[in-house]
C-alpha cells in the first residue's frame, strides 16, 4: 500500500514537473497565487459543526504529500479512517476548495463525479448507497495552497528559500485549520487518533514531522519520509517541514524511569547556536517533569525543527524560528513555551476553541514558572511583571459559546492576548489562593486524568474550563466558583479599594454588579505581615506614621492604575 502510493506520488510530481517545461509554448496554465482564494468556511477552525460531520471521529489518517516548488503546488493523496454511529447516506470532511478533486473513493470504491461535491471547502460525499461506520474515505487532491501573508499568525503553506537559496517549506494552520493543506474535520474532536505521513522530497532536502520516523525510501532522485504517530494528534499540530536540514539528536533519561529520543532539525551554518538551544532542551525537560509531570509523547519524541516562520506547538515536531534569542532569564522563551503546548494543547486539548486560555493561559505560566525554578523569585516576579503589561480585559476570557479560533484571538472580537497573559496572572493568583500542592495536583489532573501519572499510564484528554473548576473544588474541597466567575466570565479585573483616614484604613473588594469576591488579602503594616478575610470590609487601625502595603508580595491579579489606565 504504502510503495503503491509512493509510486503514485511521484509520477505525479513527475508529470507537473514536465507540464510545467512545456506550459510556454501552450495555452496550459498553472494555478498561481492569484488562483482561487480560500472561502470563510475555510478560513475558520471550530465552531458550528457541519450537519454531515456531527458524531463523526477519525480513527486513522494515512496522509501522502509531494511537491512542485516551482508552481507552489502540493499534491495529496489522504485515506481517513471515520468512525460514527450506525449508517449515512451522505458524509463530509473539510479541505481548502482550492484544491482540484482528482479522485474520492469510499472503501475502495471510487465515486463518480457527480457523488461528491466541495461546497466552499466542506467536501460533501453522497454514496450511491448509504454506508456503515467505520468506513476509509480516499481522496486525491493537488493545487496551490492557501500562502500565509505573517505566518504563524495567518495560516498556511510557507514556500520560502534558505539563505543559501534552498527550498524551505512549512506549514503553521492554528487559526485556520488542518483543512488549508489535507482533508480532516476542522474541529478539536478532529484528532486522529493515529496519523501516518507519508512526504516525498527531492534529495537532498529532508522532510520532518510528527510522531516517528519508521523508514526513508529511496526513489532514485526523491526519497519518501514516513513518520507515523502514536497517540491522538491535534489537528492543527499536523506538520510538515521540508528543508536541506541538519540534525542534533541525543537520549532523555527522565525522572520518570524512561527514555526517548531528542532531535532538533535545523539549518546548516550555524552549528554552535544550534547547538546551544538543543542544549537547553534537557534542563528544559526535567523541569516539566517535576513541575507538571511525565512528558506525554515519551513513545514518540522530543522534536524542534527550524522554520521561516516564529513558531508553533506542532506535537512532537515543534515549530522554532526565534533565531536563538535567549531572553533576559537566560533561556529561549519561544522554545520554552511551544514546549509547554504538549502538556497544555497537546496531551490536554480544549473541546472547543472557547476554552483556549487552558492551552495559552497555562502554556504562558510555564515561562514565570521556569524563571522562578531556574533563579528563584525575583526572576518569577520581573517576568509576571512583564506580562501584566500587555492586560486588555475587554472581553471575557471564556464565553460559553461555541467559537471558531479567531473569534478568540482576535482583538475586539474576543479575548485575544489576555488568554496568554491574563490566563498566566489568573493561574498565579489561583496558586497562591490554594496553595502549590491543591494547585499542582489539579493541574496534574486536568493533564492526565489522574495525579499520580506515569509513562503508560495514561492518554491524551480533551478538557474544558468547567472540567478544570470542578477539579480544583474536588482538590480543595472548596466551591471557587466565586474566583472563576469573577477571572474568566467577564472581563473587568476586581478592584480594591483602599479608604484611608488618620486613624485607620478600610480595604474592600469592588467587582461589577457586587460579585461575590471573598479573596483573602495580605496587609503589610510597617513590614508585619497579616492576611485580612475580605468577605466584607475591613478596617484597621493605624497611625498617620504607618507605612501600609497591600498585597506586597504580588499575589492577586487586580485592577492597578498604573497597569490599567491606558
Amino acid at each position: 500500500m504504502v510503495n503503491t502510493r509512493i509510486k503514485q506520488l511521484t509520477a505525479i510530481a513527475l508529470a507537473v514537473s514536465i507540464a510545467t517545461l512545456s506550459a510556454c509554448g501552450s495555452n496550459q496554465t498553472l494555478q498561481t497565487s492569484s488562483g482561487p482564494e480560500s472561502t470563510p468556511y475555510s478560513l475558520k477552525s471550530g465552531g458550528d459543526v457541519a450537519e454531515l460531520q456531527q458524531g463523526l471521529s477519525v480513527k486513522h489518517a494515512d496522509l501522502s504529500f509531494a511537491f512542485d516548488f516551482s508552481n507552489k503546488v502540493l499534491m495529496g493523496n489522504a485515506t481517513l479512517t471515520l468512525e460514527g454511529q450506525g449508517s449515512r447516506e451522505a458524509f463530509s470532511v473539510d479541505l481548502d476548495s482550492v484544491f482540484t478533486i482528482e479522485s474520492v473513493a469510499v472503501n475502495g470504491d471510487f465515486l463518480a463525479d457527480t457523488q461528491y461535491r466541495n461546497l466552499g471547502g466542506e467536501l460533501q460525499i453522497t454514496p450511491v448507497s448509504a454506508v456503515s461506520f467505520p468506513l476509509t474515505v480516499t481522496i486525491v487532491y493537488k493545487g496551490q495552497p492557501r500562502i500565509p501573508v505573517r505566518a504563524p499568525w495567518d495560516g498556511g503553506v510557507m514556500w520560502e528559500k534558505t539563505p543559501e537559496g534552498e527550498n524551505w517549506l512549512a506549514t503553521a494552520v492554528q487559526g485556520e485549520g488542518c483543512d488549508l493543506f489535507w482533508p480532516c474535520i476542522d474541529q478539536p474532536f478532529g484528532e486522529p487518533a493515529q496519523t501516518d505521513l507519508h512526504i516525498t522530497v527531492a534529495k537532498p532536502l529532508v522532510a520532518a514531522s510528527n510522531g516517528v520516523l519508521v523508514n526513508v525510501a529511496d526513489n532514485g532522485d526523491t526519497r519518501t519520509y514516513h513518520w507515523q504517530t502514536r497517540s491522538a494528534h491535534n489537528t492543527y499540530g499536523i506538520a510538515l517541514n521540508i528543508a536541506p536540514y541538519e540534525k542534533l539528536e541525543t537520549t532523555y533519561n527522565s525522572i520518570y524511569g524512561n527514555s526517548y529520543p531528542v532531535v532538533y532539525y535545523h539549518l546548516p551554518g550555524k552549528e554552535q547556536q544550534a547547538k546551544v538551544l538543543f542544549d537547553e532542551i534537557p534542563t528544559m525537560l526535567t523541569f516539566f517533569e517535576r513541575m507538571i509531570g511525565p512528558y506525554p509523547f515519551g513513545n514518540e519524541k522530543v522534536g524542534v525543527v527550524q522554520t521561516p516562520h516564529l513558531g508553533m506547538e506542532h506535537q512532537t515536531i515543534n515549530a522554532y524560528g526565534n533565531e536563538y534569542k535567549k531572553d533576559e532569564f537566560g533561556f529561549d522563551w519561544l522554545l520554552q513555551h511551544e514546549f509547554a503546548h504538549e502538556y497544555f494543547g497537546n496531551q490536554v486539548t480544549n473541546d472547543n476553541w472557547d476554552h483556549m486560555w487552558i492551552h495559552e493561559g497555562l502554556g504562558s505560566y510555564m515561562q514565570p514558572l521556569f524563571a522562578q525554578y531556574l533563579s528563584g523569585d525575583v526572576a518569577y516576579k520581573t517576568y509576571l511583571n512583564n506580562q501584566r503589561k500587555g492586560l486588555i480585559n475587554t472581553h471575557p476570557i471564556v464565553s460559553n459559546k461555541l467559537l471558531e479560533v479567531e473569534q478568540v484571538y482576535e482583538r475586539g472580537v474576543g479575548p485575544a492576548l489576555d488568554i496568554y497573559y491574563k490566563g498566566s496572572w489568573i493561574i498565579h493568583t489561583l496558586r497562591n489562593l490554594i496553595g502549590d500542592e491543591a494547585f499542582f495536583s489539579s493541574v496534574r489532573e486536568l493533564v492526565y486524568g489522574t495525579d499520580s501519572p506515569q509513562p503508560g499510564n495514561f492518554s491524551t484528554l480533551y478538557r474544558n474550563t468547567q472540567d478544570f473548576i470542578d477539579i480544583v473544588n474536588k482538590r480543595t474541597g472548596q466551591n471557587l466558583d466565586w474566583f472563576f466567575n469573577v477571572y474568566l466570565y467577564q472581563p473587568a479585573l476586581p478592584e480594591l479599594t483602599e479608604t484611608r483616614t488618620q486613624d485607620s484604613v478600610t480595604f474592600a473588594w469592588k467587582t461589577p454588579g457586587d460579585m461575590a469576591f471573598p479573596m483573602p488579602l495580605e496587609v503589610s503594616v510597617n513590614g508585619k505581615l497579616q492576611t485580612l478575610d475580605l468577605t466584607s470590609p475591613v478596617t484597621l487601625s493605624i497611625s498617620p506614621f504607618d507605612v501600609v502595603i497591600a498585597d506586597p508580595n504580588s499575589r492577586i491579579l487586580r485592577y492597578e492604575a498604573r497597569y490599567d489606565n491606558k
